[in-house]
């Protein structure tokens, strides 16, 4: 298999990962979502563990991260809000909300840009413009379908898009990075686990033995897919990988809507309507950019 193709493979890999963790987190209904959370953050770090020794990847890179405060920082940022990213995700589909979670997918990439102009004062195509503006439409009908904003959508939307952001910071490759924030989130993490298991309130081994052993698979289930993603990145252009990304939100909905039997009225449907316009409006402004630059290439390319 060409290396591009095993590249979308990967990709694909990792993006159906995340999908079907909708079905995963219910598991663990047992659990408050803030416990879930918590393993979460434990049990990652022992599975990046597991994945440096299979990769022979070695620690000696670890120290000088940790004493230099221009690299440790951004990674430090980088944590805390893939953590609230996980704990919006954990909570959206505990609460049988999973359409928020597929929603707040859908409108990553387009918070993703709009966190651009911002922050790093990007300028968008007019294309990009009208993708953002169907994204707001969708925000606004979506808040009168529920009869309020539409908060985890917007949490986990936002959080994920300025993890994006201060990813740009970090100097560290896709595996290093993750364990470094493992690493940060585990002493709190491991504190707050320890601390209901000791008040009686935690559920690690109160309820079954496939309980915890499900607490535990949460670290593997979400370092995995954020691997795969890191191998895809580098074999792949970022406009396949911009295609990819829509199935897992995809998935989610089907989950939401199918499988937990969630209420879909005509305004949700109205809502995801202006949803799907804004991803295709998105997704055609990638192509014809794409398309745009491999001419310009073979162009400027010297004839034989």
């Amino acid at each position: 298999m060409p290396d591009s193709n095993r590249g979308v493979a990967i990709g694909a890999s990792a993006f159906l990962f995340w999908g079907f963790a909708a079905l995963y987190w219910p598991l663990l209904s047992a659990s408050e979502p803030s416990e879930v959370l918590a393993h979460r953050m434990v049990w990652s770090l022992l599975a990046m563990c597991v994945f440096l020794l299979v990769a022979r990847r070695g620690w000696a890179w670890l120290l000088p991260v940790l004493r230099s405060p221009r690299r440790f920082l951004p990674v430090a940022a980088g944590a805390v809000l893939i953590g609230l990213n996980w704990w919006g995700f954990i909570y959206a589909v505990s609460i049988e909300e999973t359409l928020q979670a597929s929603l707040a997918y859908f409108i990553n990439p387009m918070m993703a840009v709009c966190l651009g102009v911002v922050v790093f004062s990007e300028r968008l195509r007019p294309t990009q413009w009208v993708a953002v503006g169907l994204g707001i439409a969708a925000v606004a009908v979506m808040t009168v379908a529920y009869g309020s904003a539409p908060w985890l959508s917007l949490l986990m939307a936002g959080s994920f898009a300025a993890y994006g952001a201060v990813k740009k910071y970090v100097d560290l490759d896709g595996m290093q990075s993750l364990t470094v924030e493992t690493l940060i989130m585990f002493p709190p993490a491991l504190g707050y686990v320890a601390y209901l298991e000791l008040t009686g309130d935690g559920t690690m081994f109160s309820v079954s033995p496939g309980h915890t052993a499900l607490l535990v698979g949460g670290g593997f289930v979400t370092a995995l897919p954020l691997l795969l993603f890191g191998v895809a990145a580098r074999r792949v252009p970022l406009n396949v990988i911009g295609m990819l990304q829509y199935i897992a939100p995809s998935i989610i909905f089907v989950i939401g809507w199918l499988v937990q039997g969630e209420e879909m009225p005509a305004s949700r449907w109205f809502g995801f309507g202006f949803v799907w316009l804004a991803v295709l409006v998105f997704v055609f402004d990638q192509i014809r950019v794409s398309t745009s630059r491999e001419r310009r290439l073979r162009a400027a390319a010297p004839a034989d």
